[in-house]
């Protein structure tokens, strides 16, 4: 840990003077990264594990980020839209992913600074913040856009206050309360996955249904997997990288793609699954063929997952588009990213596995319990699956795809027991 506790026999007071009696203090120590090589800081003696805490987050931004320097409050008369907007870079910038630093720089333009953005840092208010939630309620806004609006303002400020720039924070007195109308949909039953699986048959949709559906990959994770990672030989397939944040509009190819959340995973194509891959494969060759013949261009990224020309597919329009398949077709909405619940779900109520899940989701072990509702003893699962192997994975991913597909999983079942029973005779 960077702070640790130390007992001394004569505590000092906040001012160095002696009190003579034993206690307790807390000390900071950090290693980090620098173009020579891991180096280690360390300071002593902090009389309270909060003042540890502050002098630790400020030493690591300061010492990952030598250009870093604390926001500097000019005089009162800094405004919330100044202060948020010199905070969100350096703070966004050293500690945020891509994709959350955008999503904080666009609430702070456009659901923060149109109603407060002008009052001086120093005169913010519960109060205001109260009235900003209201008006963005009141402007049809869902609560789960304001609930992060809130909680931008919070981590925010709470920096405003660990720097001195401001005695309180404001965002932490609200008395705004958020209902459960932010509550994330509930994944796809067994059934309506059947349901969605049929819509997207034989269409654009039903190689994205199967990755994100069956395997519960990530939308960029679905978007960036390469045949360069697909090992249909021996039936498997690897999680190494993942489509960059952003990819801009017109762009046809990748020259890079972006590391994976987790630290990369390799799963099983399974005997329902594997059709899918095949198909998918042959369709791209096919269409590869196709552009040669007629002249057109084929940019060959490797994409499991691509534009019929072989260019990327953009990450929002596969969102957007995804909401109004669902809409079209009258089916209960969830977010692309609901696809990924709706695998771990019913994988876990198939065979109560959840650390298996987990590893097939690139979940830590406290995430995957965490997103699944369950507490457990963490210390005995993790004794009793410490290496999970990909005959495990299968087993769990194969309970899953048999039951989404029961009839084909009944036939491939027949069609091996007779070719078992060929094989004795």
């Amino acid at each position: 840990m960077s702070v640790t506790i130390r007992q001394v026999k004569n505590k000092r007071t906040a001012d160095g003077g002696s009190t003579s009696r034993a206690g307790t203090v807390y000390d900071v120590f950090i290693r980090y990264k620098t173009a020579d090589g891991y180096k280690t800081y360390g300071k002593r003696g902090f009389l309270t594990k909060s003042e540890a805490l502050d002098h630790e987050a400020e030493m690591r931004t300061k010492l990952i980020n030598p250009g870093f320097e604390p926001i500097k409050a000019a005089d009162a008369k800094q405004t919330v839209k100044e202060y948020l907007e010199n905070w969100v870079e350096v703070h966004g910038k050293a500690n945020l992913r891509p994709s959350t630093f955008s999503g904080y720089k666009c609430h702070i333009k456009n659901h923060i600074v149109p109603y407060i953005g002008n009052v001086p840092l120093k005169k913010v208010t519960p109060a205001m913040i109260d009235n900003m939630l209201k008006q963005l309620s009141d402007k049809g806004l869902s609560v789960s856009t304001c609930r992060y609006a809130q909680r931008i303002l919070g981590v925010a400020f709470e920096a405003a206050r660990k720097y001195h720039y401001i005695e309180s924070n404001p965002a932490r007195d609200i008395l705004t309360k958020f209902g459960k109308d932010a509550k994330t949909p509930d994944p796809y039953t067994i059934e309506q996955m059947q349901h969605l699986m049929a819509l997207g048959a034989g269409n654009e949709w039903e190689m994205i249904f199967v990755l994100s559906g069956l395997y519960g990959l990530r939308r960029n994770e679905v978007l960036g997997l390469r045949w360069n990672n697909v090992d249909l030989q021996n039936r498997q397939f690897s999680i190494v990288e993942q489509l960059p944040f952003k990819v801009p509009p017109k762009t046809n190819i990748i020259e890079e793609m972006a590391p994976t959340k987790s630290q990369g995973r390799t799963l099983p194509i399974t005997e329902i699954t594997l059709p899918y891959f095949q198909k998918q494969l042959l369709l791209q060759q096919k269409q590869k063929e196709l552009a040669g013949l007629s002249g057109q261009p084929y940019y060959d990224n490797r994409l499991v997952v691509a534009k019929a020309d072989g260019a990327p597919l953009r990450a929002e329009r596969v969102t957007n588009n995804f909401a109004q398949f669902l809409r079209h077709n009258d089916m209960p909405h969830i977010r692309f990213h609901d696809l990924r619940h709706s695998a771990a779900t019913n994988m876990h109520e198939l065979t109560g596995d959840f650390y298996t899940v987990g590893e097939i989701l690139g979940h830590t072990l406290k995430g995957i319990g965490m997103s699944l509702g369950i507490s457990t003893n963490m210390a005995d699962v993790t004794a009793r699956y410490v290496d999970v192997r990909l005959d495990r994975k299968r087993t769990v991913l194969e309970a899953y795809h048999n039951a989404m597909f029961p009839n084909e999983a009944l036939r491939l079942a027949q069609k091996s027991l007779s070719s078992q029973e060929r094989d004795t005779r």
